[in-house]
């Protein structure tokens, strides 16, 4: 048995909060806490000097990001109320994937009143998830639209910062709300080139194939950052109408628009974009694209069963299953 699971609750706390370094693989006994173990959590956790619970904060934000495992809802939900910005805003990216809608009231709260503009984005950016659960099903549809109000609100206050506009309009394109294109026209004409990242970006989210010809034209953007995006937002539509120019950006001067059209070619799929990743994997060259060209590998085969099994459970042809 590990040390962190024998090692007596009190002087875990100890360890987390004194230790230097934090003590990483201690933080896991943090998930699922029970009553008394929140209490005496919280007791010593109000006292910390503010570097120390951002640390701490930040580090369980990172973990929750790597492990679905662990549950730091409830922490995260006492974060949201700390005086010190960066706490709140590490907590916020903490909850990132929560599918917990108690969070969506506070969240939400924070995103309307908050004086701090990176809070204010992290908590539209952390709304995002919510709104897109809604619209696959995940969550009750009901969530939706009072989300979506708040963010729409949020965004049409003419001293909103970019960045929270930004974080706003990204969550707003996963919603089926009609507005939603003209937002993004809007964005996508603006000044401000950030205004313009986050439109295409917000394009990708949307699902809607009608961004293409945009995308496919900011493929050749001068922009690094926006190669990127378009190559992002190009694999999130999945349409293999973009693989010949992935299969350019694989080949891009930059690293970040590289490893974007590699992931985007996973998430699109089929024989051309499986050729273009195993040559990847096979050339010596390509070697900084390797980790990213086997995950998108095994998005692609995971991507492929299911649809072999969905394809399956519709055909009771055995030997046509097996010859397609």
């Amino acid at each position: 048995m590990r040390e962190e699971e024998v090692q007596p609750f009190e002087s875990v706390l100890d360890a987390v909060f004194y230790q230097e370094p934090v003590p990483i693989h201690l933080l896991y006994r943090l998930s699922d806490l029970t009553a008394d173990q929140m209490t005496s959590f919280l007791a010593g956790w109000q006292v910390l000097p503010d570097e120390r619970r951002r640390v701490v904060v930040q580090h369980m934000a990172d973990i929750s990001e790597e492990n679905y495992v662990v549950d730091f809802g409830p922490l995260f939900a006492e974060f949201l109320q700390d005086g010190f910005t960066p706490v709140r805003v590490a907590a916020l990216e903490g909850l990132w994937d929560s599918s917990s809608t108690r969070h969506i009231e506070p969240i939400t709260r924070l995103l309307q009143d908050d004086e701090s503009v990176d809070v204010k984005a992290a908590a539209a950016a952390a709304l995002a998830h919510y709104v897109m659960m809604a619209e696959w099903g995940e969550l009750p549809q009901r969530i939706s639209p009072p989300i979506v109000a708040a963010l729409l609100a949020v965004y049409e206050e003419p001293e909103t910062a970019v960045s929270v506009k930004r974080a706003a309009l990204e969550a707003l394109a996963a919603s089926a709300h009609p507005r939603v294109p003209d937002l993004i026209d809007e964005a996508y004409e603006h000044e401000d080139p950030e205004m313009q990242l986050s439109a295409v970006f917000a394009m990708g989210n949307t699902a809607d194939p009608r961004w293409m010809s945009v995308i496919l034209d900011e493929m050749q953007s001068h922009s690094d950052a926006m190669r990127a995006e378009a190559a992002r937002a190009a694999g999130v539509i999945g349409k293999s109408d973009s693989v010949p120019e992935l299969a350019e950006l694989t080949m891009d001067e930059a690293i970040e628009v590289r490893m974007a059209a590699v992931y985007a070619l996973g998430q699109i799929g089929g024989e051309r974009p499986q050729e273009i990743l195993a040559a990847i994997l096979a050339d010596p060259d390509q070697e900084e694209l390797h980790e990213m060209a086997e995950e998108a590998m095994e998005e692609m085969m995971w991507m492929g069963g299911e649809l072999d099994l969905l394809d399956f459970a519709g055909d009771d042809d055995e030997s046509e299953f097996y010859e397609n």
